[in-house]
This record gives C-alpha cells, structure tokens and sequence, in this order.
C-alpha cells in the first residue's frame, strides 16, 4: 500500500502539471505519514542528497554554458563549422550536426545547444530555403551531443545516483565516441534528406576564410579543452575544472570576443542561480524518492520481473531501453537519471554490463526524451524558435529519431564503444 501511495500520488502531481521537484518531495512526504516515519527524515535525505562536493561542479557548468550561448562563441562555431563542411549538399544541415557537436562540448547542455545554436541556424537555413520542419529537425536532434560530449552536468547526477563509485572522468570519457558516432548518423541523415528534397550546397570559402573561422572559433573551442584537459592530466578535480571553465569563458567572452554586454552577463548569472536552484531542488526530492523505492525493494522487484521475462542479457536490455525511452518522454532527464539508476543499474550489473557503459546508454535514452512529445524541451525551444508547431515538425523527424536509436543500440550491445576510450586514458 506505502509504495502505491508513493507512485500513485507523484503520477497525480506530474498529471496536474506540478513541477517535478514539487511531486517526488510530497509523495516522499505522503509515503513517510503513512509509514509512520517523522518527516524530519524526509529533510534529512534531501539535504545529504545534496550535500555531495561533486555537485559543486554544476553549477559552474551551467554558468560556463550560459556565458557560451550569450557571449558569441556559438555563432563562430557556426561560422566555422560552415567553412569546414557546408560545401556538401544540404550543407547547412551537416553543419548544424557538426556546430551542435562542436558547442555540446562546450556547453554541457542540450537545451542550451537547441537554444543557442537554433537562434543562429534556424533563421539562416530558413533564409537559404531550407524547409522549417528540416531545419528544426536537425537542431534539435543533434542538440543530444550536449549531453553524451564531455563535459555533462548530466554525468555527474549518474555518478551520484550510482552510489558515487563511479569515476566522472571515467563517464566524460565513455561519452565521446558514443557522440560522435551519434553525430556522425545524424549527419548521413540530415545529408540524405536534404538530397532528397534538392537543398543546395554552400560554395567553398577558400582556405583562407576557413583559417580565419577556425581562429575566431578557437578561444572558445579552448573552453573544453581546458576543462577535459585539467581533468585527465590530473591538474584539477572535475569541480575545480569547471569553475576553472567558468573563469575561462568569462575571459574569453568579455576580452577576447568582447561580446558580452553587462546585461547579458547578469542574465547569465539569474539564468545560472534559477537553473542550480531548480537541478539541487531536484537532487534532494529525488534522493528522498529514491529512498522509498529501495525501502520498498522496487529494485529487487523490477530485478525479479525482468529475469522472469527472459534471462537473455540482449532481451533484458531491450527491454530498459524501452523503458527509459518511454519514461524520457513523460518526465525530466534529471529526475529520472536520479530514480531509475538506482533501479536497473543493478539489473544491467547482474549481466556483467559495465557501469559507465550503462550510463551512456542512460545518457542517450533520456537525450532522445528531450527531443519527443509531450515534455521534450529541446523539441519546445525549437519550434519555439522556428515559430512552427510541433505535430508540424513530428511528421518528419523520423530519419533522425532512426539515427539515434543506431547510435543508441551500438552503445548498449558493444561495450568498446563506450569503453575504448576510458580504458586506454585511464
């Protein structure tokens, strides 16, 4: 009955659109009265959920991403991106693949690549007479590479819903080829489609403005590298690298670039504090959550009906991807990565898939959630920008959804995809 009261009252919230903080902390609450536990236990998991020193890295994350998207290192990578590969026909949607690959690992964000690079893209390929369902299409899709390309606040909040064993560093790794090769299909794709409806090619620039772009673009490239290289040279902890990213793109967006205006930076600095604020409020409710499940032994339970559908590791992992993209359609990305490792990361262990393996294919599943009906954000922000409705772009998205999902079956049934990397780095 307790664990009916705690998934039945959270479905009521997340139906009666109450934001998902809101609704796992008051069914933690409701299942604590009913269990006769005091709720002061309910506070104390929240605020140990959130009491972890890797989480400080978060919120520098997102102000380094907020101070990219506003601070013109998104329209040089455009730029940049457009000289390298915009030559091919249809170039323009190869280089929005390529320009969301290039700013997702800057900007660890998905909303943030679909915001920023979508208030560029959209409005030139629609100058240059690509269709508006293409040019979302592409946008929103390969916004994805914000979250599998490193750094990714969203591998930090696996690493701690894992229990905290798992190396962050070990996960930006892991998350690189799995991106790219995602990229790379969701750049056949865009290519492909764009014959097929008779896009044009972008003539060659000249190596002379392709040098050129690349230099304008490199100060703000640099930001990841700085990040990444910090981490695995051992110079800094992921927490101080992302302050130390922070710093950097501070630098870069106010002496190298000298674009970003002092409104623009108080707008990055609210944007940060409401994001943390909301990413925090999240980790603990969901912390509380997750301490139910387990008191309920939903993991063990979801263990004993998985196995007694099929013991077949290859069915069993069809399966949660299944889940993971079913639920990735209805509820955040964050709150999920808090709740459902907890539940299959054990299945996935008891069939010997490693645990950073897993959590790319968590990271992609719940990526792709972002991008489909009814609460995909990044879906939202593109159409949003477009000005262009939704069921409008859904008809043919298709080729790019198939995209993905190769990527995402690579990632689960061939472990060296996502695990080459660490291994040899490590």
């Amino acid at each position: 009955m307790g664990l009916a009261i705690l998934l039945v009252s959270f479905a009521v919230a997340v139906v009666i659109g109450l934001p998902i903080a809101f609704g796992l902390g008051i069914a933690a609450l409701l299942a604590a009265f009913y269990e006769g536990v005091p709720p002061m236990i309910v506070f104390q998991r929240m605020v140990a959920g959130m009491n972890v020193y890797s989480l400080l890295a978060i919120p520098f994350f997102i102000f380094a991403g907020e101070l990219m998207m506003r601070g013109g290192i998104a329209i040089r990578l455009v730029h940049f991106a457009e000289a390298l590969v915009g030559r091919v026909r249809g170039g323009l949607g190869v280089v929005n693949v390529f320009s969301s690959m290039l700013f997702g690992g800057i900007s660890g964000s998905a909303v943030a690549d679909t915001s920023a690079l979508g208030s560029v893209m959209i409005p030139m390929m629609r100058e240059r007479g690509y269709d508006d369902d293409y040019s979302v299409n592409v946008t929103v899709t390969s916004s994805i590479a914000g979250v599998m390309i490193p750094p990714s606040h969203n591998m930090i909040l696996y690493a701690l819903a894992a229990g905290g064993g798992i190396s962050i560093t070990s996960l930006f790794l892991a998350g690189v080829v799995p991106g790219v090769i995602m990229c790379f299909f969701l750049a056949v794709a865009a290519y492909l489609v764009a014959v097929k409806r008779g896009y044009p090619a972008s003539p060659f620039p000249g190596m002379r403005a392709l040098v050129v772009a690349a230099t304008a673009a490199l100060p703000g490239f640099l930001t990841a590298v700085v990040i990444i290289g910090g981490v695995l040279s051992g110079i800094f902890t992921v927490t101080e690298s992302a302050a130390i990213g922070a710093i950097y793109a501070l630098f870069v967006t106010i002496v190298v670039y000298r674009s970003l205006s002092l409104s623009a930076f108080w707008e990055c600095i609210t944007q940060a504090i409401r994001t943390t604020a909301m990413v925090m409020t999240l980790v603990g409710t969901a912390t509380a959550f997750a301490y139910f499940l387990s008191l309920y032994r939903v993991p063990a339970s979801i263990m004993d009906m998985l196995t007694g559908v099929s013991e077949n590791p290859i069915v069993i992992l069809l399966l949660i991807n299944l889940a993971l993209l079913v639920l990735g359609m209805f509820m955040d990305m964050a709150a999920l990565i808090l709740i459902c490792t907890p539940i299959f990361l054990p299945v996935v262990s008891s069939f010997g898939m490693d645990p950073v393996q897993f959590g790319m294919v968590m990271m992609m599943n719940l990526g792709l959630g972002l991008t489909t009906p009814p609460v995909g954000g990044c879906l939202f922000v593109g159409c949003a920008i477009a000005k262009v409705k939704i069921e409008h772009v859904l008809k043919t998205v298709w080729p790019f959804y198939l995209a993905i999902l190769i990527a995402l079956m690579l990632t689960t049934y061939v472990p060296a995809v996502s695990l080459t990397l660490p291994d040899l780095l490590q």
